[in-house]
């Protein structure tokens, strides 16, 4: 198809090469969320666009392009199910965004692109606000920058690197005004904090337990939270992070009780009266998509927005959708409900009728051998560690419809949750009141900061009993069966079968043993904390504090003020660097040599005038002495020639160059020290 337009419309080819390079570079953070078909329409749209400007295919028709899109648009749907959602509609706009180069005729097409490109810049904040991909979205937006300058440089149809520069020079320009307004502009929530439902599973602990539910979640080396502890970190068998209590047994699944489920008497949280020492500790948990946070035992935030539970937990009223830090207090060795109600005393007692026959009957026998309900705790960890149990993170599926007869008495091959689901049925057989606790135990001490970095593997379940007289106790039955576990992590507790991370081969966290590079590790989980802690996570409390701290009481004038001043005090020196470099800009070479072509003649009495154009001034020298008219005229139309000849230093130019320096030289009747001026 033929497409009429003039050439001040065409899009250089230095151009279309910086849009294509910045389309596959932003395509580059969505490869692990996006379906292959997806990279496959950027190849063929950049092929088929090269090919176009080459002469040897033509742009797609009407009905071609609306094929596509309706293309793409079922393409989406079956990928995702629905055209809802943040992974389907950011698909949807990436395909577009490839699409849209099918169409890329004119210059304004190229400003549609270009424009959508910082848009599609931003998507992938979306995701995540890591500091790598921080990084990664500087060097994509000097890209599209580029395009964007390029496309005002018509003359240049061969691809140059150096169109970096201009593009480059502008971002460190609006770099000092960046930093005003991140610490200065109001605090307004940024897209990313959009609660938006995603597609995608997120890894974490769940509000629902059954076996096989915490080993998936062994092969994630995601972090899910960092801790920096205000003292000495406690030792690794201590670090029991609790964030979910599992009270009811239904059809094979442990679960928390709901809200409608709890009677008046039990909606509130029991104030204790905090022994033993007191932790003090802050936590930056990662986007979740839930409510339960994470805590030691026994906390209790001062902070606005964490809530506790009758149960002892954290909580937040909304969904974390955003990174989250929340500073607690916990005192592990407080008492917890030293006298248990009989409405709790009968929920953590349940069972279903007659399930799991052989466990209950083998707890019966455990506890008519046991005087207390703690002696027969203790016997039934002693059994857990004398018979022939596996702690594996390649446990065997339970298919029977009575799963813990199965792993008690065929498999005992389990993870965590097989050994808590096991432990807190037979403590329920017996009348011990009994729970599951979820969340995560131990973490990874950072030397560098001193943080204890939590990871999606260090996921764990428990139990709680309850005793006579103490309370809530946790017991942990895997320790009976792997002491390696709580006391060196879950690395070297399956150190034997080489199940750790198996299905991350590059994971880092894999290659511990070699110092440099767990040296770059730990050093880059550092800048992640302070990014995420200083920047990732500045508020507008943390901006109103500091500008308290540096003017003192803040009001509306004043913060006006204070963001218009500081405005200025850093555009006005990149305006000032800007102007005074356009009054100082020195000659180029041609603009040299005729400038040395002025001054000889006015050695010979010939001055050109203010505002005398060259060859109004040629055409007085050959009228005046028309023995240097000739010469004259030829050095005017050299020089007129490579002054206004299209930019760009080539092997043409430099020739002109040449060329009109000899000329200089060959002056009639040249003046001694003529040859200096040339130089200079």
């Amino acid at each position: 198809m033929s497409v009429p337009f003039g050439a001040a419309s065409l899009i250089p080819r230095n151009a279309l090469v910086w849009i294509i390079l910045s389309q596959f570079a932003l395509l580059l953070p969505h490869l692990g969320r996006l379906p292959v078909w997806v990279v496959l329409v950027y190849l063929l749209t950049a092929v088929w666009r090269l090919l176009v400007y080459q002469g040897r295919v033509s742009f797609p028709g009407r009905w071609v392009r609306i094929a596509l899109i309706g293309a793409g648009f079922a393409a989406v749907f079956f990928s995702y199910g629905n055209l809802l959602g943040l992974e389907p509609t950011v698909a949807l706009l990436l395909t577009a965004f490839a699409l849209k180069l099918l169409e890329l005729i004119r210059r304004k097409d190229a400003y549609v692109v270009i424009f959508l490109g910082y848009f599609i810049c931003v998507t992938a904040f979306l995701f995540t606000q890591d500091l790598l991909l921080v990084l990664y979205s500087l060097f994509t937006l000097l890209l599209v920058t580029t395009a964007l300058v390029a496309l005002h440089r018509p003359g240049e149809h061969r691809f140059r690197v150096d169109t970096l520069r201009l593009p480059a020079l502008m971002l460190a320009q609006a770099f000092p005004l960046m930093l005003v307004l991140f610490f200065l502009f109001p605090r307004i929530g940024p897209l990313w904090t959009v609660p938006v439902q995603s597609h995608a599973a997120r890894t974490g602990v769940s509000d629902f337990m059954k076996p096989g539910d915490v080993s998936s979640l062994s092969q994630s080396d995601e972090v899910a939270f960092r801790v920096r502890f205000a003292g000495d970190i406690p030792p690794r068998s201590e670090l029991y992070w609790r964030g979910l209590v599992f009270s009811v047994l239904d059809a094979g699944t442990w679960r928390s009780l709901r809200y409608h489920e709890l009677p008046a008497a039990e909606l509130r949280a029991p104030r204790l009266e905090p022994s033993g020492p007191e932790l003090s500790y802050s936590v930056l948990m990662l986007p979740t998509q839930q409510n339960w946070l994470y805590s030691l035992r026994y906390a209790r935030s001062p902070q606005s927005g964490v809530l506790a539970t009758p149960d002892f937990r954290l909580y937040s009223p909304v969904e974390v959708e955003d990174q989250l830090r929340y500073s607690v207090n916990s005192w592990p060795e407080t008492p917890l409900e030293t006298e248990l109600s009989d409405w709790r005393r009968r929920t953590e007692l349940a069972l279903p009728p007659a399930s799991n026959p052989r466990s209950r009957e083998l707890a019966l026998g455990i506890r008519a051998e046991s005087p207390t309900d703690a002696a027969f705790v203790d016997a039934v960890l002693a059994y857990f560690n004398r018979e022939n149990f596996v702690y594996t993170l390649q446990p065997t599926l339970l298919s029977a419809p009575e799963p813990m007869d199965q792993f008690l008495f065929e498999t005992r091959r389990g993870f965590c949750e097989h050994y808590a689901f096991a432990f807190t049925l037979m403590m329920r057989a017996a009348g011990v009141p009994a729970r599951v606790v979820a969340g995560y135990q131990g973490g990874e001490i950072n030397p560098l900061n001193r943080t204890v970095i939590v990871h999606q593997f260090d996921a764990h379940a428990w139990a709680e009993v309850w005793l006579e007289g103490r309370g809530w106790v946790r017991v942990d039955p895997t320790a009976a069966v792997s002491p390696e576990r709580i006391e060196l992590g879950l690395e070297q507790a399956v150190a034997g079968e080489g199940s750790f991370l198996a299905n991350s081969p590059l994971s880092p966290l894999r290659y511990r043993g070699v110092n440099w590079v767990n040296m770059l590790r730990l050093r880059y989980d550092a800048w992640t904390y302070r990014w995420q802690s200083w920047v990732v996570g500045f508020n507008s409390d943390q901006q109103y504090r500091l500008l308290q701290d540096l003017f003192g009481t803040v009001r509306a004038r004043t913060f006006v003020i204070i963001v218009l001043a500081s405005g200025a005090l850093v555009l006005l020196p990149v305006a000032w660097l800007l102007l005074g470099r356009h009054r100082r800009r020195p000659p180029d070479p041609a603009e040299r040599l005729y400038l040395a072509f002025c001054a000889r003649l006015a050695r010979r009495g010939l001055t050109r005038g203010r505002g005398e154009g060259p060859r109004d001034f040629c055409r007085r020298v050959a009228g005046t002495d028309p023995a240097l008219g000739q010469w004259a005229e030829e050095f005017t139309a050299g020089f007129e020639e490579l002054a206004y000849a299209s930019s760009g230093a080539n092997d043409g130019a430099r020739a002109q160059l040449k060329g009109l320096r000899r000329l200089l030289q060959q002056m009639p009747g040249r003046a001694a020290g003529a040859s200096r001026l040339v130089r200079g």
